[in-house]
């Protein structure tokens, strides 16, 4: 998907004005980066929250006693295995920037119980939930599954000043100041997934922050796993 394209269709054309020559440069910077990393390991299963009424994180810190097993849902295979190394690598490289306190990959696939969520494959930070429902009741509350439905972007600066105007918010850690929730996009123009990044801090993505991100978002999906 082209640069433009992609802004149009995210909804960040309007935010990133300008900006397509510094995410072009991103794009290849980070082409770059993973064509000579070393192959990280790849993490097969992570602790996830212990999940409360609806589906919502319950205390932070309170973990389920068993950790999500992402090979029963991606099958764990060659191909499988190549993908999560791939995303794995750039999830460590963005990691680099500093930008954010927590940073995750999702795809939209369906689980091994027929239904179709934002499944986590590679991630940085605390623990956090495996699996986003796409239904228009629980992305009411979760970024995550409102940019995996509509395929806009949302990004706030303020996570308390959007709480106090009654803005709705699925929080798992109360350190989070700032979130940036972008979309992914296949060949097709169709969502593929999303990227969700967070921060400790107010103010946290603006210009330069979101140029890295879209450049994410445009390497993203040819690695995703079939």
């Amino acid at each position: 998907m082209s640069i433009n394209l992609y802004l149009e269709q995210s909804g960040l054309a309007a935010v990133l004005q300008g900006q397509e020559t510094a995410i072009e440069q991103a794009v290849i910077a980070l082409k770059k980066q993973l064509s000579v990393a070393a192959a990280p390991a790849v993490i097969w299963s992570y602790q996830v929250p212990e999940l409360g009424e609806g589906g919502a994180c319950s205390l932070f810190g309170q973990l389920a006693d068993e950790p999500y097993d992402l090979a029963a849902t991606l099958g764990q295979n060659e191909a499988t295995t190549a993908a999560l190394t791939q995303l794995t690598a750039v999830v460590q490289s963005y990691q680099q920037t500093n930008d954010s306190d927590w940073f995750g990959i999702y795809q939209k696939r369906q689980n091994p119980q027929g239904d179709t969520v934002l499944v986590k494959l590679a991630y940085f930070g605390a623990a956090s939930r495996a699996e986003f429902p796409l239904t228009a009741e629980f992305a009411a509350i979760s970024n995550n599954s409102n940019v995996g439905l509509t395929g806009k972007a949302k990004v706030i600066n303020d996570v308390t000043a959007y709480l106090t105007a009654g803005g709705e918010y699925y929080t798992c850690d109360p350190k989070v100041l700032s979130e940036a929730c972008l979309p992914l996009f296949n060949g097709k123009g169709e969502l593929a997934g999303i990227i969700d990044a967070e921060a400790f801090k107010r103010q946290a993505y603006h210009t330069d922050a979101l140029v890295r991100l879209v450049a994410i978002c445009l390497v993203l999906p040819g690695l995703l796993p079939a």
